[in-house]
């Protein structure tokens, strides 16, 4: 057999490998030659191009926003079933509850926040994110208009659309003015890292245009004024941060008008921290009283102008002017204008936010999830399906519910209607057949359609919103995560409750918060909080609790380290006031 011969018939048995697009065999022949044999593989191209046709395309998730909903689904999905797009006009996750902190320096603006970048570079750069913001949401045809919101003076389009199969928004809400005229033109914010920049840059500049020469002690008093507009989480813990700062630091290097400093809160309701439990919010009351902070309750303000701000006080119906140096206005949140056009879409445009179901998609719109402040949830009430969960367990069809059929649908009822579980604990009743007793306290054996709804008729008052906190942000984009990352194996296996106007079940069990408790940083190295249980902490030991918890919080290591050393700095050094 010659070698040519030999080439080809390795040829003819290697012809249907499709690992390469060459094969080439090189002999060394004892004459020390060697012998090169090449030929192509003309139908690998064309067998990987239809292997490549029938995997199946990945869906397309994009995800509007970077705070903390956009952020905690983002770290836990498995996107190998998912094409995963970013759109934020923000390129970072900032840690929103130390913001009162990096007003006064005791924090530093860049130890809380983490390019996100970061966060999806560690998923093997199959995430891609764009800096720009939503500006309107296509419903009907699935698409996105985005705008840069890079320098203008770039070239580029800076307008493009971006098609979804999955459209999850988290892009948070915006300062709620109540349209009081002035605010926008006069007033501080604290939502985003520049707005605690920006007030870092006031604070300093009412102390150093107070200390100038040829001004009245009139002129310096107002210049030191400052006034914060609402008495909630945000602008009681920047009271605190900012009494802090004058006192530890500002009086020391300004001690010529320490005496003219004043700090004043402006609340509408009866007391601050109104949605803490009582006891913290009368000491927080007592505290400020002693601090010198004067809290003024009951009152609204209705304009604001560059130089005072106007207050009605509620009880006697009386006006009055207050001259201001700077004033912060943290007052609530609203939806923004880009969600109020979707909603208007979409039959929502009655509602004052963006509402979802229990698995956290927006109603009356397909494959299109809400979560964190842009968003509530509406917990589906018994009473709407008490006729089809009595159908549902009267098995037998006799008209009657008996104990043991209510206790076979018992569990679906409670994962689907958690205001069950909360009335079952608030009447102290130690199990679920307790609901079925008469009036009188005693047993029955069943009850028919009418004494079922007289049992459940109160169950519904223990529905509640919940609150637009970073906490609630956070678990609702885990959870959301998770569904996503299990979507296959929950529609094979649906693990959810019992779909009792329909057949079968749900794919998964609804959105469920768990309330880990809340703090509110008081000052002078004092804290309260409000834990699970109804546990009331109040005092310097609950300062080193916070200190612990927000450390923990942190997205990353780096940003651990820098917090940590940022307050570590601040009891050596104190805190810095330079105007940079």
């Amino acid at each position: 057999m010659t070698i040519f011969s030999f080439f080809s018939g390795a040829s003819r048995a290697l012809g249907s490998s499709s690992s390469s697009s060459k094969l080439l065999v090189i002999l060394s022949i004892s004459s020390g030659g060697l012998v090169a044999y090449s030929e192509s593989q003309t139908d690998a191209g064309a067998q990987s191009a239809e292997i490549k046709q029938k995997e199946p395309q990945k869906k397309r998730v994009v995800v509007l926003g970077t705070g903390w909903a956009g952020t905690s689904f983002l770290k836990d999905l498995d996107i190998s079933s998912y094409d995963v797009k970013v759109v934020s006009p923000r390129n970072y996750f900032a840690f929103t509850p130390l913001l009162p902190s990096v007003t006064c320096g005791t924090v530093e603006a860049r130890s809380i926040v983490e390019p996100i970048r970061n966060i999806i570079k560690k998923r093997n750069g199959e995430i891609q994110y764009w800096e720009a913001e939503c500006v309107k949401i296509d419903a009907a045809n699935k698409k996105i208009r985005c705008r840069s919101v890079i320098d203008n003076s770039l070239v580029g389009n800076e307008e493009f659309l971006v098609d979804y199969d999955y459209l999850v928004i988290a892009m948070g809400a915006q300062v709620n003015t109540f349209n009081t005229p002035g605010v926008n033109e006069h007033c501080h914010f604290l939502k985003e890292i520049e707005d605690a920049q920006k007030i870092r840059r006031s604070v300093i500049d009412c102390f150093e245009r107070a200390v100038l020469p040829d001004l009245s002690d009139e002129e310096r008093r107002r210049n030191l004024h400052f006034v914060i507009v609402g008495g909630g989480p945000t602008g009681v813990e920047f009271a605190a941060e900012l009494h802090d700062f004058i006192l530890e630091d500002l009086v020391k290097l300004y001690p010529m008008v320490k005496d003219l400093v004043k700090i004043t809160v402006i609340q509408s309701g009866d007391h601050i921290l109104n949605m803490f439990d009582e006891r913290i919010s009368l000491f927080a009351e007592r505290k400020f009283g002693r601090d010198g902070i004067e809290v003024q309750t009951g009152c609204r303000v209705t304009s604001v102008s560059d130089k005072a701000i106007t207050v009605k006080v509620k009880s006697k119906g009386e006006i009055c002017s207050v001259p201001y140096g700077m004033i912060v206005w943290s007052t609530g949140i609203v939806t923004r204008p880009v969600l109020r056009d979707f909603m208007d879409q979409i039959g929502q445009n009655k509602r004052h936010v963006l509402t979802t179901n229990e698995w956290l998609r927006v109603e009356g719109c397909d494959g299109v999830y809400a979560l964190g402040d842009c968003a509530a949830v509406a917990q589906r009430r018994v009473m709407e399906d008490i006729s089809t969960i009595f159908k549902t367990a009267d098995k037998d069809n006799s008209g009657t519910l008996t104990v043991k059929e209510f206790q076979d649908v018992i569990d679906d009822i409670l994962v689907r209607y958690p205001q069950v579980e909360l009335y079952l604990k608030n009447k102290h009743l130690n199990d679920v057949k307790d609901l079925l007793k008469d009036p009188q306290g005693h047993e029955r054996e069943e009850v028919d359609i009418e004494g079922f709804k007289s049992a459940l008729r109160h169950v519904d008052s223990q529905m509640k919103s919940l609150p637009a906190t970073a906490q609630v942000a956070a678990q609702q984009g885990a959870y959301l995560s998770s569904c996503f990352s299990r979507r296959q194996q929950c529609q094979e296996t649906p693990e959810g409750p019992l779909r009792f106007r329909d057949s079968g079940r749900h794919h998964f069990r609804p959105f469920r918060y768990k309330h880990l408790g809340q703090f509110a940083p008081l000052g002078g190295e004092q804290a309260a909080a409000e834990l699970p249980g109804d546990w009331v902490s109040i005092g310097h030991s609950t300062q080193w609790l916070w200190y612990s918890v927000y450390a923990s919080k942190q997205v990353s290591w780096r940003t651990r380290f820098l917090v940590v050393s940022d307050w570590t700095r601040r009891f050596i050094f104190g805190r810095d006031s330079s105007r940079i």
